[in-house]
């Protein structure tokens, strides 16, 4: 995530210069930069450039529901995932809020929400499933060629959800839920008594595994679901608990490459107020915080990302996006709030949105 300054000595000229006025205003006003999917007051559904005041500078209309957004830097593109299982992704300019490009997954192939950028911005990565074997996989699609799908490789898991490339640029992080679904169903989950999350580091280039971390037995139904990475390329985690409600597992850890994987102990209030579901993490600015949405909780947690220590915790309803501002956090909700935090100060946005599960840094 880059501040407003940086960002106007780099692509914020030609930013500002695809703005309509008003958005051009708000944007001079503002401190950083955000994308997310949202359903709009009409209910149809749709991607929105924010700022950190909660105004809009830009929208673009979506088939149907997103989930997550990934921006590249080298061509100020950005594209917004569908929710699973659907199967499109739109590519399009967030300046002017113009749509560029649908992306259809292939037959066989749908979309788990999540995705990015190789550093050239050449290539873009998505989690995928294979419908008909459940297998987890990376399509890849060649971003100077229309998105071409140019290839795919297995996440060695089922269920892939959100995908990062680590800071060396040449390795991907996978969160494999260990969930199966089948589109003609709809979202509903059919193993849970056989499910196996893991979390894999993958050679972007090759497709080659490089390690698979599998939780215990005992904790088989922790589906590995979302990720941030801190300050130290620490790889934190977030899960939601498909097991007995009443139980409290651990529902955050970390893991770096060539390292065991390591489960954080909460107090128990702490992991009650989680309600067994993370929605998603992320870090803040300089990447010392990481942070915890639990939208069915209501709850945000923060832990210290050195010690792994419980720093704060804030209250917000259907509370779920999260992301890095210059400092401290950025936090948004299904009932239409865009937060700062610390302190909580709620800016709402310049026309009613209720945002979905992720904000991107832009």
């Amino acid at each position: 995530m880059i501040d407003r300054r940086h960002f106007l000595a780099s692509a914020g000229a030609a930013f500002l210069s695809g703005l309509a006025p008003a958005a051009a205003e708000a944007f001079d006003r503002t401190a950083a930069v955000f994308g997310a999917a949202c359903q709009k007051a009409d209910g149809s559904f749709g991607c929105a450039i924010f700022s950190e005041r909660g105004e809009i500078l830009s929208m673009i209309d979506l088939p149907d529901r997103g989930h997550d957004v990934t921006f590249d830097v080298a061509t100020r593109r950005a594209v917004a995932f569908a929710r699973r299982p659907r199967t499109f992704a739109v590519v399009f300019d967030p300046r002017s809020g113009t749509t560029l490009r649908t992306i259809a997954s292939v037959e066989g192939r749908h979309f788990f929400g999540h995705g990015f950028f190789s550093p050239d911005g050449k290539l873009l990565y998505a989690t995928e499933n294979e419908i008909d074997t459940a297998a987890g996989l990376i399509g890849v699609y060649d971003a100077t060629a229309d998105f071409r799908r140019v290839g795919e490789f297995a996440t060695h898991g089922m269920d892939p959800h959100e995908a990062l490339l680590m800071p060396d640029g040449e390795t991907i992080v996978v969160a494999n839920g260990g969930i199966e679904t089948y589109p003609d169903y709809g979202r509903q989950k059919l193993n849970i008594a056989t499910m196996e999350p893991s979390l894999v580091f993958i050679d972007r280039r090759s497709g080659d595994l490089i390690e698979k971390h599998v939780l215990t037995q005992d904790l088989h139904q922790l589906s590995i679901r979302h990720l941030a990475i801190d300050a130290g390329h620490r790889v934190w985690f977030g899960c939601q608990y498909e097991g007995n409600p009443s139980d409290l597992p651990p529902l955050a850890g970390f893991v770096r490459p060539g390292e065991a994987l390591s489960l954080v102990t909460l107090a128990p209030e702490r992991l009650a107020a989680l309600s067994n579901y993370v929605g998603s993490v992320a870090t803040n600015g300089d990447g010392s915080l990481v942070a915890f949405a639990s939208p069915k909780g209501n709850t945000i947690l923060t832990l210290d990302a050195a010690t792994g220590k419980a720093a704060a915790s804030y209250t917000l309803a259907d509370g779920c996006g999260l992301a890095p501002m210059p400092e401290g956090l950025l936090a948004t909700s299904g009932r239409g709030d865009v937060i700062a935090l610390p302190g909580g100060t709620d800016r709402q946005p310049s026309q009613k949105v209720l945002w979905d599960n992720h904000i991107l840094a832009i």
